[in-house]
Formats: C-alpha cells, sequence, structure tokens
C-alpha cells in the first residue's frame, strides 16, 4: 500500500486484524513449549531473570499468567516463512526459538543501555535483579538461540548459524549506533534510518530468511523472504516510533507522549528538529531545557511535532516500505495460507503506522 492508496474498508481491516492475531495465536501455540524447554535448560539464576522478563513468573518464580511476553512477532514471521517456503507449519521452529531468544536478549541489553525502568507494564529485569545479572542473562538467551538453531538439520544448521552471527553483528551495530544518535543532539534522519536498518529490519530479515531456510527454501526465495522481513521491520520500527508519541497506552503500554518525556529522537522527532520551520526549533528549544514536561506541555510538543509535518513523513515512508514488502513477498511465490498470514501481520504494522 503506498501513501495514496484508498484506505481499506473497516471490515476489511477486521477481517485483517483478526487473520494477524489468528497468525500470532498459532505462532504462539507452537513457540511457548519449545522456548520455554530452551530457558528451562539455562543455568538456575540465569533462568530465573529470563523467565521473569519473559513474563511466565514474578521475581521469585511464583507464575505471573497476567504479565505477558509480548506479541511474539518475530518468531511468528520464522514460523510462516518456514510454512511459505514449503515446510510444514513447524518446520522452522529452531529459527523461531532463536530469534525470540535474540530479540529478548536485545530487549535485556537495551533497558540497561537506555535506564529504562519498566518492560511490558512492570519493573525491567535488571532493576529487580540488578545490572551484572540482567546483562549475563541477555548473554546467556544470546547462546541458547544458537544452540536451538545447531539442533536443527545437519544440512542447514551451519547456514543458519552464520546467518544468526551475521544478524547480531548488525544488531549490536545498531544498538552502537541508537546509543550515539540518542546523545546526539546533531543526529539526523540518516543516522535514524541507519538504527533502524541495523536494530530492527536486520532481525526481522534473519527471522524471516531463517524461518525460509529451515522450510527447505531455494536460494532465492530465501533471498526474497529476507528483503520482506527487512522492509516490514523498517515499517515497524517507525510504526512504533510514532506510536511512542501519539499511540494508545492500552495497545503500547506505555504513557502517551512517552517519547517526548524521555526527550528520545525518534525519526518524527529528528524530522521536526530538522525542518527548518518555527514549530521545529520550539521544539528544539524545550529540548534543550532541563525541565520535566507537564502533560500539557508534552501535548504540545506532539503537535509541534505533528505541524512539521513530521508525522506524515514517517507515516508514508512506513507505508512505502510496506508496499515494497508485500512486492518482495508476491516475488517469493508462497502458498496461500502462510501468505495470508504474513499479510496480515503486515496490515497489522501498518494499522500502527498512522
Amino acid at each position: 500500500m503506498t501513501a495514496t492508496d484508498t484506505p481499506a474498508t473497516s471490515a476489511d481491516g477486521a477481517g485483517s486484524a483478526r487473520e494477524a492475531e489468528r497468525a500470532l495465536a498459532g505462532a504462539r501455540a507452537l513457540l511457548d513449549p519449545a522456548l520455554r524447554a530452551a530457558v528451562h535448560g539455562l543455568p538456575a539464576p540465569v533462568r530465573r531473570v529470563a523467565g521473569y522478563h519473559l513474563g511466565w513468573w514474578d521475581e521469585r518464580e511464583r507464575p505471573s499468567p497476567g504479565a505477558g511476553g509480548g506479541k511474539a512477532i518475530r518468531p511468528a514471521l520464522a514460523l510462516l516463512c518456514g510454512e511459505a517456503a514449503g515446510g510444514g507449519p513447524d518446520a522452522a521452529l529452531p529459527a523461531a526459538v532463536a530469534v525470540e531468544l535474540v530479540h529478548n536478549f536485545a530487549l535485556l541489553h537495551d533497558d540497561i543501555a537506555a535506564g529504562a525502568a519498566t518492560r511490558r507494564r512492570r519493573p525491567a529485569a535488571w532493576s529487580v535483579f540488578g545490572t551484572a545479572p540482567a546483562l549475563l542473562t541477555g548473554d546467556s538467551l544470546m547462546v541458547a538461540a544458537m544452540d536451538a538453531l545447531a539442533a536443527g538439520p545437519a544440512d542447514v544448521a551451519p547456514r543458519a548459524l552464520r546467518d544468526l552471527a551475521a544478524g547480531l553483528q548488525e544488531l549490536c551495530a545498531g544498538q552502537s549506533a541508537g546509543t550515539r544518535a540518542a546523545a546526539d543532539a546533531g543526529a539526523t534522519l540518516d543516522d535514524c534510518r541507519e538504527v533502524i536498518a541495523s536494530r530492527t529490519a536486520s532481525l526481522f530479515g534473519c527471522a524471516c530468511a531463517l524461518g525460509a531456510l529451515y522450510g527447505g527454501g531455494s536460494g532465492e526465495r530465501v533471498r526474497l523472504l529476507r528483503m520482506f522481513g527487512e522492509r516490514l521491520g523498517h515499517a515497524f520500527a517507525l510504526a512504533s516510533d510514532i506510536s511512542g508519541i501519539w499511540g494508545d497506552p492500552k495497545e503500547t503500554g506505555r504513557p502517551v507522549h512517552a517519547d517526548l518525556a524521555a526527550r528520545r529522537r525518534s525519526f518524527p522527532v529528528v524530522a521536526a528538529l530538522g525542518s527548518g520551520t518555527a514549530a521545529g526549533r520550539e521544539l528544539s528549544a524545550a529540548y534543550e531545557t532541563g525541565a520535566e514536561f507537564s502533560p500539557a506541555v508534552l501535548a504540545h510538543l506532539a503537535g509541534l511535532v505533528e505541524r512539521t509535518g513530521a508525522r506524515r513523513l514517517a507515516a508514508d515512508l512506513a507505508a512505502r516500505n510496506l508496499a515494497d514488502a508485500a512486492a518482495c513477498l508476491d516475488a517469493a511465490g508462497p502458498s496461500a495460507r502462510p501468505a495470508a498470514g504474513l499479510r496480515a501481520v503486515a496490515a497489522l504494522i501498518g494499522a500502527r503506522a498512522r
């Protein structure tokens, strides 16, 4: 879909959302037992922190059924791409487990680097168990991801491990770029694109490629599904930046205008700061103060960002990436059932990027 396409009807949108929820729920049902098995195989101190972070239990390992562990979009993409490449519904389960472990490794380290006190509506793991235990747990999850891939078929595992290693290097580069950009008042949109490409899009692409590998896909199909994932990852990151300012707290789990309150230099904010407009200059002056923003000021700042056209710029770029992702998916020639699931997940991401 491009920025000028006619929007889907509300009925179409509701149907697509239901299809996405079915696809994600089906992936979660396949993933959870294998993910739990991988985590339960970790040393006890690490397992305790990992299970807390994943929302399975509290700090004393008492079950926390309401905590939740996220939508598991990346493992769902791996499983769907495995099926799209010709495998069975669970052919790509090693890939799904691996990418979910890597994603949570990154979240544990992210929260420490950003000093984020909460994750998924409760205290972040590092704030409960300490920085060192959370760091080590992240490291352990990364190693467990490699173990998950290595346990796969012998004709696939070596290439999958190389792909994961390359993805991890990209992810670390993205984390570094993100840290630099967060501290740089002169961060540019190119800096934002670098962070998005390395930190988010690379893991989405890796999830899709690994899934296609375990599904028995040809080299060309793996390449196209990787590109599908990368474009989808770009759109996902932009949608997250939009929801970080204007998102519904019931959906995001964070207060409205949270990114502005933290003075985060997300894509829309950087676009607004560099817009050369009066609204952009006012936003810049506010970011340079040390004062805590009241709710009324935050609402005003969100209006400034919108007046510069930055929200529309981010939404249009997300839409272009979704259109590119759809073209890659079509070129890969997947069968109907997994293709419908992949398109529905893409539409779910697109609905957040508005």
